[in-house]
């Protein structure tokens, strides 16, 4: 019998405190930063986004995700036997224990099942997907919780204005199984290590401290150039080899980055904007956990229906992107 993965549980949590453009152009106007709302929703679509409490982390927010989609799939928390977390903002320094291990124990998972953490930053969520397809079509694994997970506003230099009034925290999972149905139909990843320096946090550890800047920079116009470049040629690799036309998607939900990015992505594609789901204008840039707050938004609005083609596809520092084209 042919295995195949399928979604059949989502879920997300955003931190409850909301900043809108406004209030936080008031904060920075005390560090002498100039901005405004017409300033930030110009230039990314962005109008709000959350911030988590100084006392919670990424397995906070992770936690909260998996125990809805657990809840929409039916399933209980010792009926996963791998997690796979995608977060550029683990819990701890060095990335270990990972955070996918933190949050297999605050969810009381003790069936001996894997649990590891992926880094491909904006593109997280979607590698994440494919390693747990691949996982589960071998037969390895046959429920396998991914989450998205971040807490970016930790890595923020709120001098800035061209990069901290991007980015917001949040979390969102979903639950894969086995199924004789398809539902993942295809995915394909890419990386190109030579673009590495236009997006990225340049600091490191050195002797029990941090060396360099721990703040995320970014090329803006450089990430905006490749963006739409690479997100057009990916969703067209996934169609080709799912042997779906670009007129048989019904949702597309790219990363949540910039709605002008996602536009003209759509536009490539010659998909109406009303097609394209999008949460950035709510959420801000949640990096890898854009995708998944999006699919869960729109699955609990009852947008997103069973049958339907969604086209989930991100790209972020690295430079990684990719693609997964799923029948829900």
């Amino acid at each position: 019998m042919t295995l195949y993965s399928k979604i059949v549980g989502t879920g997300s949590y955003l931190p409850p405190k909301r900043v809108t453009n406004d209030e936080l152009a008031q904060q920075l106007a005390k560090k002498g930063i100039e901005t405004s709302d017409e300033w930030i929703f110009s230039r990314s679509g962005i109008s709000a986004r959350h911030y988590a409490e100084a006392d919670v982390l990424s397995s906070d927010l992770a936690v909260a995700a998996s125990q809805r989609a657990l809840e929409a799939a039916g399933l209980q928390a010792n009926n996963i036997d791998l997690i796979i977390l995608a977060t550029s903002t683990p819990d701890h320094l060095g990335g270990f224990p990972s955070t996918a291990c933190v949050v297999q124990r605050k969810l009381g998972i003790n069936n001996g099942g894997a649990a590891m953490d992926v880094q491909a930053v904006c593109s997280g969520f979607v590698y994440a997907m494919s390693v747990a397809d691949s996982f589960i079509k071998t037969g390895m694994h046959k429920n396998v919780l991914v989450i998205g997970a971040e807490v970016f506003s930790r890595i923020l230099n709120f001098e800035d204005r061209t990069t901290c009034v991007l980015f917001g925290d949040g979390a969102g999972a979903i639950v894969m199984t086995a199924s004789k149905e398809p539902g993942i139909l295809a995915a394909k990843l890419h990386a190109d290590g030579s673009h590495g320096h236009i997006l990225c946090v340049p600091g490191n550890v050195n002797d029990g401290a941090v060396a360099g800047n721990a703040y995320l920079y970014m090329d803006g116009p450089a990430v905006f150039k490749l963006a739409v470049s690479v997100l057009d040629k990916v969703a067209r690799e996934v169609l080709e080899v799912a042997k779906v036309d670009a007129k048989e998607i019904d949702w597309l939900i790219p990363h949540q980055a910039n709605i002008r990015i996602m536009q003209g992505t759509a536009k490539k594609l010659g998909l109406p904007l009303e097609k394209m789901v999008v949460t950035v204008d709510e959420h801000g840039n949640t990096s890898a956990a854009s995708i998944p707050l999006a699919l869960d938004q729109a699955v609990r609005d009852g947008r997103v229906k069973p049958g339907q083609n969604v086209m989930m596809e991100g790209v972020g520092g690295g430079f990684t992107w990719g693609a997964v084209l799923a029948r829900m």
